[in-house]
């Protein structure tokens, strides 16, 4: 008899099928490393939370990050555009590479790193301000004054977002009159804003209803081909659905990373089989 959990599984390998029909994803030239990590450890004060993390993001993909709540996952993300250098007494030891260049090294424009390596929280968090003053806050803030360049530039994120349609008559409207699932795209648009090269989403639709989350991952397919996107999902089918590369953490470790639909149809590592088919986690 067919349980729940095999039904699960059936489930995530039947959209990962679908979204990757017969289509192969090759570590060629054509999608050399964004993003190069190796040997990283990660601490909060004496805790080890990472242990030997070693991952290439491919550059024009989605990499999905899954695994238990508390196996690291967040914290890896948070490495990749040092968001953790904001949490008192943590370490960090090893190389991420972006671009080939060592993001940790001394004399770094963090600031400028997070241009580049955007990041979408797991709530949406829209400014205090208008719609409009939300997309242009990061332009304004890397040196952009001229008005007419701002507009456009708002335009052109909030259509990127799927958004434009719903808020071009209501710019100046309260960010907080959006919906939940609105908001989550107004902050996607002022990540793209100001021009990344990557973007990281941290359980971006974990708050949001089944037809925002739709939206959302819309938005991603359309996004992959200008931006490299890494995101942390508990949710298999979603990481199924959006991601050409999966990699499984457990206990602060990377047990494996392999294309998405060979990494839930035929997992390498006994605990990833577990996991992927809802014995545990």
């Amino acid at each position: 008899m067919e349980t729940k959990k095999d039904q699960i599984v059936v489930n995530v390998v039947n959209a990962t099928n679908a979204s990757q029909m017969g289509t192969e994803i090759s570590d060629g030239a054509e999608h050399a490393p964004r993003i190069s990590v190796s040997h990283m450890n990660f601490f909060y004060g004496k805790f080890q939370a990472l242990n030997q993390i070693s991952l290439d993001v491919l550059r024009n993909q989605v990499t999905a990050l899954i695994g238990p709540s508390g196996c690291g996952k967040s914290t890896f993300l948070r490495s990749l555009n040092r968001m953790n250098d904001t949490i008192p007494n943590t370490r960090i030891e090893g190389k991420i590479l972006l671009d080939g260049e060592d993001i940790y090294a001394r004399g770094i424009d963090v600031v400028a790193l997070r241009k580049r390596v955007g990041m979408v929280f797991q709530r949406p968090n829209p400014f205090p301000m208008s719609i409009w003053e939300n997309i242009a806050y990061g332009p304004k803030l890397h040196g952009e004054r001229n008005k007419g360049r701002l507009n456009e530039i708002v335009e052109k994120t909030l259509r990127d977002a799927a958004l434009w349609d719903d808020v071009k008559d209501s710019l100046t409207k309260s960010a907080y009159d959006l919906s939940g699932g609105q908001q989550q795209r107004l902050c996607i648009a002022r990540v793209l804003a100001v021009d990344p090269e990557v973007v990281l989403m941290d359980e971006p639709c974990s708050a949001l209803d089944p037809n925002s989350t739709y939206r959302i991952e819309q938005l991603m397919d359309d996004m992959k081909s200008r931006y490299t996107i890494v995101i942390v999902t508990h949710n298999l089918q979603q990481a199924a659905r959006v991601s050409e590369r999966t990699a499984f953490f457990l206990r602060g470790e990377m047990v494996e990373c392999s294309d998405t639909s060979r990494m839930f149809a035929q997992p390498q590592d006994k605990r990833t089989e577990d996991y992927v088919q809802g014995r545990f986690g």
